[in-house]
């Protein structure tokens, strides 16, 4: 029910050209439905429900709905704390809702957000090529020309390789603090989520030592393990879990 709802409001911002009109419709949807009215659609009505039994903070799915908007308006972000800005609301946020859906104590919540974050922004790393498609560019400006650069476009980073990678190993360092933060939480995990939940940890982890290794794999292809892989590595999880 959370996948469904937050992958259809997604859904509208990503696409080309953007779906605008029903973006903000399935909002007015959502909002009218917070009192108690049907929406008619199944994905609003069954999020609604998941919500009031779980009891989830109004604020963070005002949050998720900020973020979203601002596919809709912004395209490129000046430095790490705007970023960050539009990542509670796009990822961090989620975290909390699935770990109130998981029924963690709160003293897990702050680990939850930033587990949500470093993921969310390996995922900007990975998509440079894929963003810079839909007109954005979520990694910060502030940074970019720190290492010289004046655009992500291939045509320029081509001709300062040096100082893409230079680029990209810093927002890596990001990463890796607030996946430092986020895995203080794993303690909190329940046995049934836990292995799930470090197999896909692993899994950004060991994207994110690829790119490190040769960043400019990030316009050859999008990087991903494979299915056989993230098998072997729940496996893994798994036995050593026990």
């Amino acid at each position: 029910m959370l996948y469904a709802f937050v992958r259809k409001a997604d859904n509208f911002v990503d696409t080309i050209p953007q779906r605008a009109k029903e973006f903000y419709a399935f909002w007015e949807k959502y909002e009218a439905a917070l009192n108690g009215k049907e929406s008619g659609d199944i994905v609003i009505d069954t999020f609604i429900s998941l919500m009031n039994q779980k009891k989830f903070n109004r604020e963070w799915i005002r949050a998720f709905f900020d973020a979203m908007e601002m596919d809709l308006k912004k395209s490129n972000y000046k430095n790490i704390e705007e970023t960050k800005q539009y990542m509670y609301g796009s990822a961090e946020v989620v975290g909390l809702m699935m770990a109130t859906i998981m029924g963690l104590p709160k003293e897990s919540f702050e680990c939850a957000r930033y587990l949500g974050r470093a993921m969310q922004y390996i995922n900007f790393i990975r998509d440079i090529r894929e963003d810079l498609t839909l007109g954005r560019q979520y990694l910060p400006q502030s940074d970019l020309h720190k290492c010289g650069l004046e655009s992500l476009e291939y045509e320029h980073v081509k001709n300062h390789k040096a100082g893409f990678n230079d680029f990209i190993r810093t927002q890596i360092k990001y990463y890796e603090n607030w996946q430092r933060v986020a895995e203080n939480g794993f303690l909190y995990i329940p046995k049934r989520y836990f292995i799930p939940i470090k197999t896909a940890s692993d899994m950004y982890k060991w994207t994110a030592e690829k790119i490190t290794k040769y960043p400019l794999i990030v316009y050859e292809k999008k990087v991903k393990p494979s299915t056989p892989f993230i098998v072997s590595r729940f496996v893994y999880s798994t036995l050593r879990y026990h």
